[in-house]
Formats: C-alpha cells, structure tokens, sequence
C-alpha cells in the first residue's frame, strides 16, 4: 500500500516545492524540523484479480509544518491569537485541524468532493471508510520517545559509565550510587563536554541531543549525531542495562540519549544520575524555556494524547460521530528506537479504558524511513562541515493546510512573521491556526448550518466563549477525563480564563 520511505519522499517533495522560501531555514546557518499529515486513499476502479496483489493508493499531502520553539509562560495572551507551541507536530496538527473544518464546510454545504458523510445521527459526519492518515515527522517526537539507548560507539552526553557500573547497573537505578567526582567534574562548566555544548549557544549542558533527539534550547528540538544501529533495539534502556549492558547486536548500551524536555510537577522526576538511569521513563514532560518555563506538553505526550482523543480537537467532535485517528507514525531518519517509540505513543496509556463509545487506544503503526530531512540540523551540519558562523535553529514557523484560501501562514514568535508589537492586536497579527482563528472558523461553519440540523451536543444551552464551547463537547470531555484520571494526571492545562475569549 505505502512505505515509510515513500511517505517521507512525498512529504520532503512537497516542502521543497510547495512552501515558499520565506520561513525556510537560511542555508548553511539555520536548521528546522517538519511533520506532516498525509491522507491515504485506495485508487477506485481496481481489478482484484489476486488476493496478494497489493492496493494502489493515492497520497497526498493534506497539512504541514516546520518549527523548533514554543513560547514562555509570562508570553501566553488570554485573547487566544497567540502559538504558544510552534513544535513541527503540533504546527502539522493545527493545520489539520483547519483542513478538517475546510472539509466539514464542504459536507455542510452538500459539496460531493469531502472527505466527510453523513453519519446515523443527527447534524453528525464521520470519515469516509476507505480513508486514512498518516502522520509524519522528520525527527522522533522531544519528550519520551526521545530516550532511547546510547551506545559506546557514539558520542556520550556525560562521561562514561564507570566499569563497575557497566557490570551492575542495578546500583545506580537503585539510587545506591552517590554522584562521583568524576561526573561532578564531567558536568562543570569547564568540562570537555560542557564546552562542546556550548559551541551551539542557549543549550544548556544538561539538554543534549536526545534519542529522538531534540536538542532543545528556548523550546528548540532536533536530532543530534545519527547513531549506528539503534533502531534495532525492542527493550527499554533499563531492560537493555539488565541484560549485562549490551544492546542487540552485541554493542554495549552505556547511557541514553537525553530529552530537553522536564518532568511535569507531580511526577517522580529524573535521577539526573550518569548513564542508563539518567532519566525515567514513561512520565510526562513540558517542554523547556530558557529562563521563562512553558505550558506545553512534550510532542511525545501530544502524540499519545491524539492516539486515544483523536486530532480533530474539541471543537470539531461536536460535528464528528467518531474520533479521527492516525493509521501510522512514520519518523525520518534520525536517532530512533522502535521500543521507545511504542512505550511513549502507545504503552503508557494501553490500559486506559470505560471510554466513550467511538474512543479508544489505537494500534497505531510506527515505522521510520532511511530518508534525512535535508534541512535538519544534522544534515546541515553535515554540509557546512568547517564553515565559519554558529548554526542556528530557524526562528520561524510554517504552516500549510489543503485549502483553498490562504493555505499559508509563517509565523515567529506566536505570530504572524513581521508583526509589529504596536499591530499585534489587529486581525492581521493572528495566525490562521490560532486558537481564536480556529474558533473563528468552527462559528462560521455554525453558521452556514441551520439550527434544526445542529447535533444535540450545541443545544444544550447557550453557549459564547471558546472554552463553552469546548466543554459542551461532552463525549470528548468524557474521554479526556478518562485518560488524566487513569494515566496522565500530572498533565498541565492551561487556566480557563485563557479559554474565555469569543
């Protein structure tokens, strides 16, 4: 039907031709990250002459974004204009968000080309049957698909694990191993490591490359050195350590990439103890701030939550009979572990049950392509090889969405790129992918609808703000409360009186 690497060839393809050089990366000085969402679609007319002839499909790009920052906690605006996360995933979601709402307009409008039908109930619509999307990011999601096994052929991010340690990692997951002078003077400010580090100003000496590797400073997120043969691992990296420290193929697992992203409060945190047992595994994480911590959730934790809620949000379920889900992740070449990526998007929350009709933990299938995203920090690095000048995440954001009018938008900062701090307040200073924006969108395909046809979930009462509306989306309040009482209580929502805008 499709391969990862025809996925990612379709989404590179598509960034290269299709978004404009303004928000793009400067060459040789900046790089930036990209996901995508394709819609799957089999080919009518078919001939089955064969049970083992495989489908012809049809793919096609239908959102993407690129992106590395998210802003701080003092920069959130109650008015709702404001990207509070500009990470690729979560720039790549909204924007198809905003295709979804293009689509349901053109169901609401009796149009024959959405993907969209009626469903059994009234003013409700479900996806086509034959339809599929598959999500795709050119690095692995920052957060807990990001801590992946290290091993001694590559670079390390402390100083090796001691010998002692290599033969009973057992000591240090049990907290009986005392911090050493060694990884005191490892983690100095004058350390070899330390100052290898700072060569990419911001990072901070703790936040390296991670195993899906997102170096992150002020939010930024990408993927450090490609190692040899990680992705071949099926154990978690304490699993990994248990088996006498080495990894299949007979490689010794001696740490882990490590994720920029901090544990939420609540959860049991990090040891922040040399090798295998820097991190734990599986709690939630918020994204990092330099000085300034933010809100947002890891891309991991997003992905985990989409997996079990759906993409289309609240908003959009008050029109969808069922949830819409992603069929498969694939993930561009870069440090990977399948195990990981299946504990992070998958496992943690495989237990969460009493859902809602329509909702559940989804088999998500996750594959990675042999394909490097050619504006990714490693690849550029890999380019530039001795030039003069500090490589740089690009400071913008694009989204694209498959819609008619102004699929564009390039964004900086949480806002239109250029936008002035005098202007900020005008309609031309909010990002089409905004929360007001979108709410702007989901009111006017209200309105095009009349009355008789809404589904039940709008005529509860009389709903005004943005968060009213989003409450009143009851099956979808249902499962999000399902999933923070059996698994993610930690998780951080935002206050409500950032949702009271109209």
């Amino acid at each position: 039907m499709w391969t990862a690497d025809e996925i990612a060839h379709l989404c590179y393809e598509h960034y290269r031709i299709n978004l404009p050089k303004q928000g793009k990366p400067e060459p040789n000085r900046e790089w930036t990250l990209l996901a995508a969402v394709v819609k799957i679609q089999p080919i009518a007319d078919q001939t089955w002459d064969s049970p083992d002839k495989p489908v012809r499909v049809t793919k096609e790009v239908v959102s993407m974004g690129t992106g590395t920052k998210c802003i701080g906690r003092s920069k959130m605006r109650k008015s709702g204009d404001i990207l509070n996360d500009s990470h690729a995933e979560v720039i790549a979601r909204r924007s198809f968000q905003r295709y979804l709402l293009h689509q349901l307009h053109l169901v609401a409008a009796l149009k024959q080309d959405s993907i969209f039908v009626p469903g059994t109930q009234r003013g409700l619509w479900k996806l086509r049957p034959d339809l599929l999307f598959v999500f795709f990011s050119s690095h692995t999601p920052c957060g807990d698909a990001s801590i992946i096994p290290m091993l001694e052929c590559e670079d390390q991010p402390c100083c090796p694990v001691r010998t002692d340690w290599a033969n009973n990692p057992s000591m240090e997951a049990s907290g009986n191993l005392k911090p050493t002078e060694d990884k005191r003077k490892c983690e100095g400010p004058d350390s070899p490591v330390t100052k290898k580090m700072r060569h990419e100003p911001g990072t901070p000496a703790t936040e390296v490359a991670n195993g899906g590797a997102h170096r992150q400073s002020f939010g930024n997120q990408e993927s450090g050195p490609i190692p040899p043969s990680v992705s071949s691992s099926n154990l978690t990296s304490g699993e990994l350590a248990a088996v006498t420290g080495m990894a299949p193929g007979g490689a010794k697992v001696v740490d882990v990439h490590r994720t920029g992203a901090k544990c939420v409060p609540g959860e049991a945190g990090d040891s922040g103890m040399p090798g295998v047992a820097y991190h734990q595994v599986g709690l939630l994480r918020v994204k990092p701030g330099r000085g300034d911590r933010t809100c947002s959730m890891s891309c991991s934790d997003k992905v985990a939550r989409w997996n079990i809620l759906g993409c289309q949000g609240a908003l959009l379920m008050h029109f969808l009979e069922e949830p819409i889900y992603l069929s498969a992740v694939v993930i561009g070449k870069c440090p990977y572990s399948q195990e990981a990526m299946q504990r992070a998007l998958i496992r943690r929350c495989q237990n969460v049950s009493a859902l809602p009709n329509g909702f559940g933990v989804q088999e998500v299938k996750i594959q990675q392509s042999d394909l490097l995203f050619e504006q990714s920090r490693c690849a550029v690095r890999a380019k530039r090889a001795d030039s003069a000048g500090r490589l740089v995440p690009c400071g913008a954001a694009i989204s694209w969405s498959a819609v008619p009018e102004q699929p564009l938008d390039v964004t900086a900062n949480g806002f239109p790129q250029g936008a002035t701090k005098k202007g900020i307040r005008s309609l031309q200073a909010r990002s089409r992918i905004s929360k007001v924006e979108l709410f702007r969108s989901f009111q006017k395909l209200l309105s095009s609808i009349s009355e008789d046809k809404w589904p039940d979930s709008l005529r509860v009462r009389k709903l005004e703000t943005y968060q009213d509306y989003k409450e009143a989306a009851s099956t979808y309040q249902e499962a999000w409360s399902a999933l923070r009482k059996q698994a993610f209580g930690p998780w951080i929502r935002n206050p409500p009186d950032y949702h009271q805008f109209k």
